[in-house]
């Protein structure tokens, strides 16, 4: 598997994962910052949560990471949560606006 094979995997992996409060996927809410594969198919993921307050603060990193780990051949995952730059509701995609009625 390439790298953009694998960072495409990783993205639909992270694509299934919601956040528990909201009926929205993390990575349409804008959670998701960066995901870098690396040699050896190590893959880095660096998000925040809607506040550090969140919940869903330990639950929704880990299954980030179990999901993707579960993929054939990667190796090494890392989910990183950062609050800088701060989450706002801009970050947000489309998808995830309408759905939300913010369109």
């Amino acid at each position: 598997m390439t790298e953009q094979e694998l960072k495409d995997r990783a993205l639909e992996e992270i694509k299934s994962v919601f956040d528990p409060e909201i009926p929205v996927n993390v990575f349409d809410l804008g959670l998701i910052y960066e995901v870098s594969v690396y040699p050896v198919n190590n893959v880095f993921v660096l998000m925040t949560l809607t506040s550090p307050a969140c919940p869903s603060a330990q639950s929704l990193p880990e299954e980030i990471k179990n999901k993707i780990q579960a993929i054939e051949g990667v190796g090494e995952v890392n989910v990183e949560v950062t609050f800088d730059p701060p989450y706002s509701q801009e970050m947000m995609s489309e998808v995830a606006k309408l759905e939300l009625g913010f369109m």
